[in-house]
């Protein structure tokens, strides 16, 4: 453990932070799952909606810098692709 002050409450925040990008790390990867499961299932209609409602996620944890932003393009790129082969 820290012996500094700062350092203490360094890893006290880190912690947190840490604790925050699990959980949205997390609820990006189920709304992508989701998505998936409806394009597998066959039934485009839900994966559109699915998709839609993922979007705003996707880019919300780019923005954040849970995931890289190339990555999360791709993401959405190729789960739209997938949709459209449909």
């Amino acid at each position: 453990m820290a012996n500094i002050a700062s350092a203490r409450k360094r890893a006290r925040t880190s912690e947190k932070s840490r604790q925050r990008n699990v959980a949205m790390r997390s609820k990006l990867r189920t709304f992508i799952r989701n998505v998936v499961k409806a394009i597998d299932s066959g039934n485009k209609e839900e994966a559109q909606q699915l998709y839609t409602t993922s979007v705003p996620i996707i880019d919300s944890s780019a923005r954040k810098g849970i995931i890289h932003t190339n990555k999360a393009a791709r993401h959405k790129q190729r789960l739209n692709s997938r949709i459209r082969a449909m």
